[in-house]
């Protein structure tokens, strides 16, 4: 991974944001800090800002969508974990260099405008892996 690489969220899918959302603020103390549908991930979003990481509640828009499939098979819980990297493209180059696969289009546009790629679960000690570098660099 990239030198620069630091966690930037943990995910949680769940079948009901709103019941989600008031189970997190209570536990955290503190409201929402913030909503987004990403249409093309077939998701609603709702995230915590903490002193670091944030965390992210996933809600699937429908059954046929990537979280509502995980819901199916898996039922709610960790669904992955987001490391912020200055060089997306880099990154996903030495990925694939090393033998890792990515999931789906990478890199692509997730939450916050963000470039976002997966890289999967068989070769990262099973744990989905998102890259994600913010909308502001190159």
């Amino acid at each position: 991974m990239d030198s620069q690489a630091r966690l930037e969220h943990v995910a949680i899918a769940v079948p009901d944001l709103e019941a989600a959302v008031q189970v997190y603020s209570t536990i955290l103390g503190r409201a929402v800090a913030g909503r987004e549908h990403v249409e093309s991930e077939g998701v609603r979003v709702a995230f915590f800002e903490l002193d670091g990481p944030r965390l992210e509640l996933l809600e699937p828009t429908g059954p046929d969508t990537p979280i509502g499939r995980f819901l199916e098979r898996r039922g709610p819980g960790l669904h992955h974990i987001a490391l912020e990297v200055p060089d997306i493209e880099g990154a996903i180059e030495r990925c694939r260099a090393a033998g890792l696969e990515t999931v789906g289009e990478a890199p692509r546009t997730g939450a916050g405008r963000r470039k976002v790629a997966f890289l999967h679960p068989g070769g990262t000690g099973g744990v989905l892996l998102e890259l994600s570098q913010r909308a502001d660099e190159p």
